[in-house]
């Protein structure tokens, strides 16, 4: 009976440290790595990774001054329906369409209209729509591209990725381009009001005070 309980106290005692011994060990696996610890109790998967899709808060709320200039053979102000809507989305956003006309589809012509409103003081950004196809008479982007100082090579990707869920194949005819040209955010964009809606709401609505603010330090 005596050798008995020696022996039942003696497991008593083993299982106790034991325990006692796998929580001390657990305690110092902790404190030597407390961040990892708290990691695996606090971290929220869907909240990590909502918040690595969120672009950094701007700091920027500025009023853009836009030029806005539809490139076309056959559009006036009353059929313009592309131009209306961003002047329409920009007054909405809070920035003023200050310039707005009208263009022939001529290389000669875009390229005066890009001069003649780079030297506007007044005007922010410029936005170019219309003729940025591939067909004979769509000169926008051969007009205005090699007179960039600066390009934004991601605009025209994101946009053609935009247009490529909604069109299909037929976005890699776009020749969408967004640059920099003394001093001014040039934006050209194809001349149908789906493509102007598309760029205005996803990408240059966004992003134009910052863009334009990021410019302002250049000067």
């Amino acid at each position: 009976m005596e050798n008995s309980r020696h022996r039942a106290l003696g497991d008593s005692k083993r299982t106790w440290s034991e325990g006692k011994t796998t929580s001390v060990a657990h305690g110092c696996e902790a404190s030597r790595n407390p961040r990892s610890f708290r990691a695996r109790r606090h971290v929220n998967p869907t909240l990590r990774t909502d918040m690595a899709h969120q672009p950094h808060a701007s700091p920027v709320s500025q009023i853009v001054n836009c030029g806005v200039i539809t490139v076309s053979d056959t559009r006036s102000p009353e059929t313009d329906k592309s131009g209306q809507l961003i002047q329409q989305l920009l007054v909405a956003a809070g920035h003023h369409p200050s310039v707005y006309t009208i263009v022939k589809d001529e290389p000669i012509e875009i390229q005066a209209q890009l001069v003649a409103i780079s030297q506007n003081s007044e005007i922010d950004a410029v936005i170019f729509h219309g003729g940025t196809g591939i067909a004979p008479r769509d000169t926008t982007y051969d007009a205005i591209e090699g007179w960039l100082e600066k390009t934004l090579p991601g605009f025209g990707e994101l946009f053609r990725w935009l247009s490529y869920q909604e069109i299909g194949s037929r976005a890699i005819a776009s020749r969408a381009v967004a640059g920099i040209y003394r001093h001014k955010l040039i934006f050209s964009l194809p001349g149908s009001t789906n493509a102007v809606k598309l760029a205005m709401e996803k990408l240059i609505l966004p992003e134009l005070a910052h863009l334009v603010s990021q410019i302002s330090r250049l000067s």
